[in-house]
């Protein structure tokens, strides 16, 4: 009773919301992102000539050119050729740290999420695109809102009052050009310049990244030989450094690799950030740049780990959650967490992540999940629901057989396949998180509990 009176109260503030106010002219976006240790970065993209100035209480701070607008040469990429074009990327990029303890900010007149102390309130997403790949025959109907709902997932998670927004990655999806005749897709812009970034994130993520600040992940489609030119320009919290800006593919061991960091949450707890864009489902080996890579991200992300008690763990490919699909019979087989970040982890530790940390943020597969684990594994939480097509080949009914990952035993598990929507996060005690999953209206769907390591929801499945 107490989740429908919830939900019903979701319903009724989503319908008496307002909308995001608009953007000045030759603003197209403005955002915070936060980095190491937490440390705020402003961004704006804009098609005026020249960078705004930054106001942060009262000062007025210039705005330094991160990325100027180019062309880049076509590159090779997942896709053929014919699929393929130059990124045309006719925008500034301009970037500003604010300064610690900043109260209030602006650009241009826009209100900039001034980052909190605590971070006890957050939503987390993924996998909010809309899907257009040759490759898969998938031509998910970007011009129908109710098909591709990012909008309305980000609407709704804005009107939630987060503290922070936490995407696991996978925000870019239309690689190629819809078909003539597929009325759906019709007029979509594609390929990895801005004008697919824009329609397939900024314009839809605009009253969320308005909303709070951001710890961006990096998903496997934001690796160099897919959107990484526009993750590097847009997103990622570093420097835009040459040479890992994914331009050149004799740079791409470079541009596919970050080292992890840590965005401190307050309360003796953290989130760790781990770029695992490249990792391979198929398995990584000895002598591999992504083995070597990970098992030297994994001693850093441990290290980093005892700075705090408590530590939640991003990153976009999960290792102890799993999905299901269909062979080329049509049977249906289980996916399993990644094989490529289990090898290199397990090469360090046989338990497969650093001793401190509490529950894993993961998206990847396209659905909503909770795991937790009878041995001495994190739970694995699964947010790859947010806007791109869902995956809906049936999970077994009974799990308590599946191990995604060696030795890791289930104990308790939900899932909610075919339904979009965000996750929420409350911290209410210094070990404890109430967990709400949402439908892209708001409207809370299930209930969980996180404390320690340990997991468990009201419903086992989402209808």
């Amino acid at each position: 009773m107490r989740l429908l009176l919830t939900s019903l109260a979701a319903a009724l503030l989503a319908g008496c919301a307002t909308s995001t106010p608009p953007l000045p002219p030759h603003i197209l976006s403005t955002y915070v992102v936060l980095g190491e240790q937490g440390v705020p970065t402003a961004r704006v993209i804009t098609d005026a000539p020249a960078c705004p100035t930054l106001e942060a209480d009262g000062r007025a701070l210039p705005m330094q050119v991160r990325a100027a607008p180019a062309t880049i040469p076509l590159r090779p990429t997942a896709s053929a050729p014919e699929d393929s074009k130059p990124s045309a990327f006719p925008v500034l990029t301009c970037e500003a740290p604010l300064p610690a303890g900043t109260r209030s900010a602006t650009v241009a007149g826009v209100a900039l999420p001034a980052p909190r102390m605590e971070a006890r309130r957050i939503v987390v997403i993924g996998d909010t695109g809309c899907r257009l790949k040759k490759a898969d025959h998938a031509w998910q109907p970007c011009n129908d809102p109710e098909q591709a709902p990012f909008a309305d997932v980000s609407a709704a998670a804005a009107r939630w009052q987060p503290d922070l927004v936490v995407h696991v990655g996978d925000y870019h999806y239309r690689e190629n050009p819809c078909p003539d005749g597929n009325a759906g897709c019709a007029g979509s812009p594609w390929g990895y310049g801005w004008d697919a970034w824009r329609e397939d994130f900024f314009r839809p993520a605009e009253p969320l990244l308005r909303a709070a600040p951001w710890v961006v992940v990096r998903g496997n489609h934001e690796t160099c030989v897919r959107a990484g030119q526009g993750w590097w320009r847009f997103l990622d919290p570093r420097p835009l450094l040459q040479g890992r800006d994914c331009n050149a593919p004799a740079d791409d061991a470079t541009g596919d690799y970050s080292d992890p960091y840590a965005v401190p949450l307050g309360g003796d707890a953290q989130l760790l950030v781990l770029d695992t864009a490249a990792t391979s489902w198929r398995g990584l080996k000895p002598g591999d740049t992504g083995y070597a890579r990970y098992r030297d991200a994994y001693a850093k992300t441990d290290a980093l780990s005892q700075r705090a008690a408590w530590n939640l763990l991003t990153n976009h490919q999960p290792i102890l959650g799993f999905g299901a699909g269909l062979d080329k019979a049509s049977q249906s087989y289980l996916q399993l967490g990644d094989l490529g970040l289990q090898q290199a982890f397990g090469a360090a530790n046989p338990m497969l992540l650093p001793p401190r940390v509490q529950a894993l943020l993961s998206g990847h597969v396209h659905l909503w999940e909770q795991v937790s684990f009878k041995t001495d594994h994190p739970s694995q939480f699964v947010t790859g629901f947010s806007g791109t097509l869902e995956d809906v080949v049936p999970l077994p009914d009974d799990v308590s057989a599946v191990q995604p990952a060696p030795g890791a035993v289930i104990h308790q598990f939900s899932a909610w396949q075919g339904g979009f929507g965000f996750m929420t996060m409350e911290r209410t005690a210094a070990d404890t998180w109430a967990i709400a999953v949402h439908d892209r209206h708001g409207v809370v769907r299930n209930r969980c509990s996180l404390q320690g390591r340990q997991s468990s929801c009201v419903l086992a499945r989402v209808e």
